[in-house]
């Protein structure tokens, strides 16, 4: 391959899309453009909220109106409310969080929209193939490897079992979304840094068909999260007989039994969404880490030796706007260019750092340094974290001066509690094993570990483990914990605070179809 995209979201597809644009205007026909993904198809493992800016789709389809895009419906009226167990007080909307303009969709569906842009311009998508290391001599990358598949739990080959490939590609271009194991070990191994730790959030969302149409987006602050926790929920509507509804958490949250799963299924009784959700019927289930750091958090190098990176692979999330596919996909058209001009150029061994000044110049960074302290601030709690955000509102991230320092969420103390007792009633609330089943997740029985647990796990650890895992892949059974694999939706939420996460191979995970 000339080019090679390491991930086929709203990042790689765009990239690999302009990417063909320009090799088409510029004659280049011979020019080759691959994608791989880890999903059996696209969308299967996209996850967003998602209200969606529209600015990068204008951008990549200047020819195309907005009614042409793969969005479910236009913004009309937002709300925000402060949540307490039993009431919900509006609030006015803050500034960074206005959507007028915007449009609620399924991240899912835009990602199988933008697969069959690309392969109308022939760009080769090539699906179930994770990617398991870089390819590198001396320092320049020269592609990837990808994971073997069909072998059984003890890593014996069973009789479908396909050997790793080698993909040679001039350019790889990184964009295989939050907690990259490739962007980690290629900054780990180049020694690239960044003024703070990156850190993560865990989303939990769910897809209700509806008896009555949403009419607004909804955000809220507050229950059912402890006043030192950050995150917040949201309902969204998805066209006349759809909503989904959310609720995401810093994963520097103190109290080791919070579990983010319960706490949305708590939350759906709450009066402002029983409401909503009463007489409807459960669709769809996910869970997704999202980068949270923000402009403190991004790597001094984006770019090296026959490298790119893009979208939450790198961190191009901005929290106080709940914004990130516009971000990803604008990144992803810039790695494009890069590559497409050191190509044509020659030079693509080094010559790919103007990547890097093309997007530290760009609206993206210059967005994201605007909020730069908003979610560090909450480090202190809600109610200062809220009182701080304000005025860096009003000052335009003015105030305070400098840089707000964090550690990495694994570095966060935590509380060692005794959890609610939780009982679904399998009409509004679910237990974790039923959401995996509707999260489509079809992973075989037999698949070996993917999951590198630490040796002599205490039982405090192991319960802290079930709780934080949103899909119950690690259980305390008498006094010892149990990994159960083929549960992992592909999170990465332990990977973030314990146990790591390895690609495993294709097909495996959920088959999101709604998200």
């Amino acid at each position: 391959m000339d080019v090679l995209f390491v991930g086929a979201g709203p990042a790689g597809l765009a990239g690999a899309i302009h990417l063909a644009q320009l090799a088409r205007g510029a004659g280049r026909s011979d020019l080759q453009i691959g994608v791989l993904e880890k999903a059996s198809g696209l969308g299967e493992h996209n996850l967003s909220g998602a209200v969606v800016n529209p600015r990068a789709f204008r951008e990549l389809f200047p020819d195309l109106s907005d009614a042409d895009f793969p969005f479910r419906q236009k913004v009309e009226k937002e709300a925000v409310y402060y949540l307490t167990s039993g009431s919900a007080v509006r609030v006015p909307t803050p500034p960074t969080m206005h959507n007028a303009g915007n449009y609620a969709g399924s991240i899912s569906e835009m990602t199988r929209w933008l697969g069959a842009r690309a392969e109308e311009l022939g760009v080769n998508v090539f699906t179930g193939f994770p990617v398991d290391a870089l390819l590198v001599e001396g320092h320049v990358v020269k592609g990837v490897r990808t994971t073997p598949s069909g072998l059984g739990r003890d890593g014996s080959q069973r009789g479908d079992y396909q050997a790793p490939t080698d993909v040679a590609a001039k350019v790889t271009i990184l964009t295989d979304g939050t907690r990259s194991p490739l962007a980690q070990a290629w900054w780990q191994w180049r020694n690239v840094t960044s003024p703070n730790p990156q850190i993560f959030a865990l989303g939990v969302k769910e897809v209700w068909k509806v008896r009555r149409p949403l009419d607004r987006i909804v955000h809220t602050l507050g229950w059912p999260l402890p006043g030192d926790a950050f995150g917040g929920s949201w309902c969204y509507p998805q066209g006349p007989e759809q909503v989904s509804i959310g609720l995401v958490v810093g994963l520097d949250y103190r109290d080791a039994a919070l579990d983010v799963h319960q706490l949305l299924q708590r939350m759906k009784g709450h009066p402002l969404f029983a409401e909503i959700l009463d007489g409807g019927e459960l669709l769809e289930w996910g869970a997704k880490t999202i980068p949270e750091g923000g402009y403190y958090a991004l790597p001094e190098r984006l770019s090296g030796d026959g490298l790119l990176m893009a979208g939450d692979a790198v961190g191009f999330v901005d929290v106080p706007s709940l914004k990130g596919i516009h971000y990803a996909m604008q990144t992803g058209m810039y790695a494009a260019r890069a590559a497409f001009a050191e190509i044509q150029s020659g030079h693509v061994a080094a010559g790919l750092a103007s990547y890097d000044r093309t997007v530290r110049e760009s609206y993206v960074v210059r967005d994201m340094r605007r909020t730069r302290n908003m979610r560090l601030a909450f480090k202190d709690g809600f109610l200062v974290g809220a009182a701080k955000a304000g005025v860096m509102t009003v000052t335009g991230g003015r105030f305070p001066g400098g840089r707000i320092a964090m550690h990495a969420d694994a570095a966060a103390e935590k509380i060692v509690t005794t959890a609610e007792p939780f009982v679904a009633d399998n009409v509004r609330t679910f237990t974790k094993l039923d959401a995996v089943f509707k999260s489509g997740n079809a992973t075989r029985d037999t698949i070996p570990q993917h999951l590198v647990v630490g040796r002599d796990i205490t039982p405090a650890m192991a319960e802290f483990y079930s709780h934080m895992c949103p899909a119950g892949v690690y259980e305390l059974v008498d006094g010892l914990l149990r990994v159960n694999a083929p549960n992992c939706v592909d999170c990465k939420a332990t990977d973030v605070l314990g146990p790591r996460w390895l690609p495993r191979e294709g097909g495996s995970g959920p088959k999101y179809r709604l998200m």
